[in-house]
């Protein structure tokens, strides 16, 4: 039996991929900080991805509620970001002060999904060889 089948593993290692995917989105917002008429861009809620997990995907009603949204990771689509602070003079939305909050809030949840997959498999040696 492979780790990822079961549902504690499998659950961290979809958390991780979300946050991997919403740091791949952040830094493209922070690169294009000085980008005419670029809007700030950030991923579907984690909620969003895993109900949408549980019901085999995401349900379209109509074409266009998910047009322009391209996909990062299983599950994970983009979005134009609704709440930025602030709206440059040239249409830029990204605020750097804001993807910093960002960056460093989905930096710290990838590092506590890591350690949560880390000490699950500490358990589960240590339930299946009585050695830690």
């Amino acid at each position: 039996m492979k780790l990822t089948d079961m549902s504690f593993f499998k659950l961290a290692g979809q958390r991780m991929q979300w946050l991997g995917a919403r740091q791949q989105v952040i830094a493209q917002n922070v690169a294009n900080a000085d980008t005419p008429n670029y809007k700030s861009r950030d991923v579907t809620d984690f909620a969003d991805v895993m109900r949408g997990a549980a019901t085999g995907g995401l349900k379209v009603t109509n074409s266009k509620h998910i047009g322009g949204a391209t996909s990062v990771a299983a599950g994970v689509s983009i979005r134009e970001d609704e709440q930025t602070y602030e709206q440059s003079l040239d249409g830029n939305t990204v605020a750097l002060e804001q993807q910093t909050i960002k960056a460093t809030e989905t930096a710290e949840n990838y590092r506590l999904a890591a350690q949560l997959y880390r000490k699950g498999h500490e358990l589960l040696t240590l339930a299946a060889t009585g050695v830690r």
